[in-house]
């Protein structure tokens, strides 16, 4: 399913970029090459069918976004290789402090100061 749904994000942010340099722009922009499709419907027809196709596959996308979110499976603590999970908690596992040979013991073994010097 999070598969599938990513396909089709890739596909709906394919097609909105391609609506969006679709367009005319106050400069022309891509739209002057596709003039027959001004020809077929006019041009405010056109125009406003563009407009709503992007406002379409931008709340698809906005949509599939928050589907794919929800159907990850990251956040759940369930990890998919066994021996990472070891390595995980193995890693998450405190170890004792041990003192090199020649150095000052660690500090959980030394005695604590005198306070009572001042």
């Amino acid at each position: 399913m999070y598969i599938l749904l990513v396909i089709i994000a890739i596909l709906v942010c394919f097609l909105l970029g391609l609506i969006v340099l679709i367009q005319n722009p106050k400069g022309g922009g891509l739209a002057s090459n596709f003039s027959s499709s001004s020809q077929l419907m006019g041009v405010q027809k056109t125009g406003d069918f563009l407009e709503k196709g992007t406002w379409v596959l931008a709340i698809t996308l906005m949509v599939l976004s928050l589907a794919i979110n929800v159907t990850a499976k990251s956040g759940n603590g369930k990890t998919a290789d066994p021996a990472l999970k070891e390595q995980i908690e193995k890693a998450s596992k405190p170890t004792a402090p041990v003192a090199a040979p020649g150095l000052l013991p660690a500090p959980s073994a030394q005695k604590p100061a005198d306070s009572t010097k001042k």
